[in-house]
């Protein structure tokens, strides 16, 4: 459940920032920035908090090269899911969703790397032991 909790944060957190529909910060910004300079500064500060906790937490538990990995993973599974004719990337809206995804797994698993890896190996990393 914790990592699901992580992961949904994630895709809200990216999905917040920038989705094809109407109803993300980036369209919002855009189009009020002028009238709503201050709620835009204030609006955009907690989104860069959100990736800051999210993108320092990932790096430091799996790295750019894990990074990397799960992204090309992800590609992956896209490629074989395209080819065999499950889904289809013509519609620019589902790719966005696609990308959104693929960044909160990344993101949702880097938060969470340090959890999964105890639970898996019995190993527990040094910023987990208590004093």
């Amino acid at each position: 459940m914790s990592f699901f909790l992580r992961w949904l944060f994630a895709f809200l957190l990216l999905a917040a920032t920038y989705n094809p529909t109407r109803w993300n910060f980036t369209r919002w910004a855009l189009a009020n920035w002028e009238t709503n300079l201050s709620l835009t500064v204030l609006f955009g500060l907690l989104l860069l908090v959100g990736y800051i906790i999210y993108l320092r937490a990932t790096l430091r538990s799996i790295g750019a090269f894990g990074m990397i990995l799960i992204l090309a993973l992800f590609g992956a599974l896209i490629w074989v899911a395209t080819d065999f004719g499950l889904i289809s990337l013509a519609d620019p809206g589902f790719a966005t969703w696609l990308a959104i995804l693929a960044g909160s797994l990344v993101l949702g698993i880097g938060l969470s790397w340090s959890i999964i890896r105890k639970r898996l190996s019995g190993q527990v990393d040094m910023d987990d032991v208590e004093e």
